[in-house]
């Protein structure tokens, strides 16, 4: 995640420089940053935390579905967890936690980010075999082969999301009043540094995994129609409203990136590049706070299609949602229904 600070490329040498655009000196978008980051974490640390004790304490059943939103509640909880340092970095529009810290929590940042669209890809990846090839469910996406995938994920993004390890500093810069501020920035010595990084960033992290999805999607639609099974299950619409809030709120900061890749192309003097920049740095605050929205929306999402649960069983209202809403029981009904449709 580039978040916040992102720079353009220019001489290493010339730190200031690189920071005059940094978004942390906008008032208007460091105080709408700081306002959407702080509602984030009072919403998302709680909710997440409620999601994965649910899961762990009332679900009498742990579905591959529950595996998966298990996972993506602990990715999303361990990320708004972090948003504290990223609202103190833009409420004091200076960052005080030392160049290791500069390092580790953006990069936790982009763990995360890969964490939450590769689990939410996985998700309708399962839902497309419990759909479209339910006999094969249980030896194609069994809960051990799940859980074996979900384990090779983390280790894959660990790895995936090293970029934003290395292409991160503290620089010095000096504010309205000559004083002298630190910025935790992205620090490109070349412009084919930049155009790597958020190339990388967004085609690995949202077009490919967003590409997979609709995909999934398409079939499941179509096999539904040649189904007799064709009522819309609860899961169906639940795995949808998390994909298509991802979709919302991640789409402005991948868009900023590409805004950031294309200023690359021009010259060092050239006035397209120059605004391409300012729309960039002067964007990136509120996208990437709205980026950061995304993690706190799902516990949101659950409990509105929970609702029907909650005057029935109270706390336990999450893990009878996440049963009722398990694709294995969908693919068995699907299943059933295209035995039938064999033996007619």
């Amino acid at each position: 995640m580039a978040s916040w600070s992102s720079n353009h490329s220019l001489p290493s040498s010339d730190n200031d420089t690189m920071a005059e655009l940094s978004p942390v000196s906008n008032d208007i978008s460091t105080a709408v940053g700081a306002l959407i980051l702080g509602v984030v974490f009072l919403l998302g640390v709680p909710g997440n935390l409620f999601v994965a004790w649910s899961i762990m304490a009332r679900a009498r059943h742990r579905s591959v579905t529950t595996l998966l939103i298990f996972n993506l509640a602990c990715a999303d909880g361990f990320l708004m967890a972090l948003t504290v340092f990223f609202v103190v970095y833009l409420a004091t529009q200076t960052w005080v936690f030392g160049r290791v810290m500069c390092k580790v929590l953006f990069y936790l940042c982009n763990v995360n980010m890969y964490a939450s669209i590769f689990l939410i890809t996985l998700m309708s990846l399962h839902r497309l075999v419990a759909v479209v090839w339910p006999l094969k469910l249980s030896s194609v996406a069994c809960r051990k082969i799940v859980t074996r995938m979900v384990a090779g994920m983390w280790a894959s993004v660990t790895l995936i999301a090293l970029p934003s390890l290395i292409f991160r500093e503290v620089i010095k810069k000096h504010d309205d009043e000559q004083d002298t501020i630190l910025v935790c920035t992205p620090k490109h010595d070349l412009p084919r540094e930049v155009m790597f990084q958020y190339s990388f960033e967004t085609v690995v992290g949202f077009i490919i995994p967003y590409a997979v999805i609709m995909t999934s999607y398409i079939k499941i639609v179509r096999r539904l129609k040649q189904t007799k099974f064709r009522r819309t299950v609860r899961s169906e619409k639940l795995i949808m409203g998390i994909v298509v809030t991802f979709g919302l709120l991640w789409l402005p900061y991948h868009v900023i990136n590409m805004v950031q890749v294309s200023a690359e192309w021009f010259g060092e003097k050239s006035k397209v590049r120059a605004k391409l920049l300012l729309i960039s740095e002067t964007s990136r605050a509120v996208t990437s706070a709205l980026a950061f929205i995304s993690s706190c929306a799902n516990p949101v999402l659950y409990t509105f299609a929970g609702k029907a649960y909650i005057k029935k069983n109270g706390f336990s209202f999450m893990a009878r949602l996440f049963e009722g809403t398990s694709m294995d029981q969908t693919a068995n009904k699907i299943a059933s229904s295209t035995k039938k449709s064999t033996e007619l």
